[in-house]
């Protein structure tokens, strides 16, 4: 081990550049050491970069483009220097910036309309900003209201998503802030900068502004000032939003997006992770916006006109497929649609699900699940509202799935006809020519059905019902119940499974050595699986192994999903 002693250590480059007479910035950017410099706070290099011309000169890299013609130190590795310099959250360097109103200026002068915006030096404006947020919070938002221009400027810029990263935190989206800055926001509360970011849904046709808008907007129904929270759950802000959305001239990433703003309305823990919930629980200005019934009764309003998004009979729209072809394809908007009803559904609002039994809003969705056999998305949001139709306590609710709905019948058909159908008249159509693949969704169709039983137990409508229809019944002892044996992950002792997908592999194998090295591989994966597997097992030739194989594997991947 070696020791640094007095002496024999080698100067620093960065000193030996400050011991020159004449040095300049450019200098001192291009050498390599000079950020561990400044985090190791040398004085002499920190002095220097603390005049105010050197902070001006490192902004310049940063909110300035130059030329493409121009030398790749001066494009990027100078923007990157002066903005990692000032991330080292140096106090005197950051207060040199924030008490003087023309550095200050010069930093927002990044976004002002007439000013160019290179995605790589917003991300370096973006940091700076963030930078300033955490350790001159108060200068800062000073500053910001000072130049309320600021704010409108900042939602123009939207799509760039570190500029909208920058927005969040501003209006108080954000944990960190608020924790002891939350009088510094007070006068956000009388800005229109909500109905600012939800009107860029109906001026922009970019995806990138339409899903950081609701990004920003569902940041906001988590953690927000109690104002703002108050304002975005409003039934005037909801109906905004909505005909914003519902706008036929617009792109459907406005529906798709606007829908996920209302899905955080609904339930905002559903895009919070669980550590940002346990550190929000220890702030006390933060508000986690629940939908009152106003804002319920504002949701339902549209209900009617998102319905009629779900008819697939008027679009011509055809999409190709592995399996056939899609007569139309399910579409982004439409599965949003279905989400946002799974989601109404889960709140326990009895105004909610009267509105949806008379507007045949579940019906919709499980016929959907049908037409479309190969969505798993799709499947997991109707499986959802299925189960939540079932297990709440009213039988209106109950009587509408099973008698309305016809659920039980959709499912004894769906079992009849388990390979997609060669003269549907559906949605999903197989390939011409080949033998129609089974349909995707009976994973769920069992767990559907197993549903049904459990609740059975618990409830004599269903229980009725189910005694009353023969079919079921038969169809329960003679496919239900040896499927559920089958399935059942924890009888799998003899590693059968795990033979056959990697036995399939081993047949598509050309030399000897390669057979010997799967079987190895097969009998490791079976001891790590407590499985019995042997050596000797026979491995007799497939026609097509190839396939095989494949097929196996798909089943495996399809348990897993199931």
């Amino acid at each position: 081990m070696f020791w640094r002693m007095t002496g024999l250590s080698a100067a620093s480059p960065v000193d030996t550049i400050l011991d020159k007479e004449n040095f300049t910035l450019e200098e001192l950017l291009d050498e390599d050491e000079i950020i561990q410099e400044c985090k190791a706070l040398n004085t002499r290099l920190i002095n220097f970069l603390r005049d105010k011309s050197q902070v001006e000169q490192l902004l310049r890299y940063i909110v300035e483009d130059v030329p493409e013609d121009s030398e790749k130190k001066r494009s990027f590795k100078f923007p990157f220097i002066a903005c990692e310099i000032f991330t080292c959250e140096i106090d005197i360097i950051l207060r040199t910036l924030v008490e003087d109103v023309e550095l200050m200026d010069l930093l927002f002068s990044f976004v002002k309309p007439d000013h160019p915006h290179s995605t790589l030096l917003a991300g370096y404006f973006s940091k700076v900003v963030i930078c300033l947020m955490l350790r001159k919070t108060a200068p800062l938002m000073n500053y910001v209201q000072e130049h309320p221009d600021i704010v409108v400027q900042l939602v123009d810029l939207i799509g760039i998503t570190s500029i909208m990263e920058v927005l969040m935190r501003l209006i108080g989206a954000d944990e960190t802030i608020y924790s002891n800055f939350a009088d510094t926001l007070q006068w956000l509360e009388s800005t229109d900068v909500l109905e600012m970011i939800v009107d860029k849904f109906s001026s922009s046709d970019s995806p990138e502004v339409h899903a950081n808008a609701a990004e920003i907007l569902s940041a906001v129904t988590r953690c927000a000032p109690p104002a703002l929270a108050a304002k975005i759950c409003s039934p005037s802000f909801v109906g905004r939003l909505f005909r914003h959305a519902l706008e036929e001239s617009r792109p459907k990433s406005v529906l798709v997006h606007s829908l996920s703003v209302c899905i955080s309305l609904l339930d905002p823990k559903r895009l919070a992770s669980a550590s940002y919930q346990a550190f929000r629980s220890n702030l006390s200005h933060g508000t986690l916006v629940t939908a009152s019934p106003e804002t319920v009764d504002g949701m339902l309003e549209s209900l009617g006109a998102l319905l009629k998004l779900l008819d697939i009979t008027s679009s011509e729209n055809v999409l190709p497929t592995t399996y056939g072809c899609l007569r139309p394809p399910l579409g982004k908007h439409r599965l949003k649609i279905v989400e946002f009803i799974s989601v109404l559904l889960t709140i326990g609002s009895e105004i909610a699900e009267k509105e949806l039994i008379s507007q045949s809003a579940v019906k919709h969705c499980i016929d959907l699940f049908f037409q479309y056999p190969y969505n798993n998305f799709l499947h997991h949001h109707v499986e959802n509202i299925i189960v939540s139709c079932l297990e709440v306590k009213r039988n209106q609710l109950i009587d509408h799935v099973l008698n309305d709905c016809g659920l039980v019948g959709k499912v004894l058909a769906a079992e009849k006809k388990s390979s997609l159908s060669v003269d549907s008249n559906g949605p999903t159509l197989p390939s011409e020519g080949k033998d129609p693949p089974r349909i995707g969704n009976m994973g769920h169709i069992t767990r559907i059905a197993n549903k049904l039983i459990q609740l059975a137990n618990s409830s004599s409508m269903i229980q009725n019902h189910l005694l009353e229809n023969s079919e079921w019944s038969e169809w329960q002892t003679s496919v239900l119940v040896k499927r559920n044996e089958v399935e059942n992950v924890y009888h799998w002792a003899s590693g059968q499974l795990l033979y056959m997908i990697v036995g399939g592999i081993v047949m598509t194998t050309t030399s000897e050595t390669e057979t010997m090295m799967w079987q190895h591989l097969l009998i490791i994966l079976a001891k790590h699986f407590d499985m019995g597997c042997t050596a000797t097992m026979t491995l007799k030739r497939h026609k097509d192994p190839m396939n095989e194989m494949m097929r196996m594997s798909t089943l495996m991947m399809n348990q897993l999903k199931w």
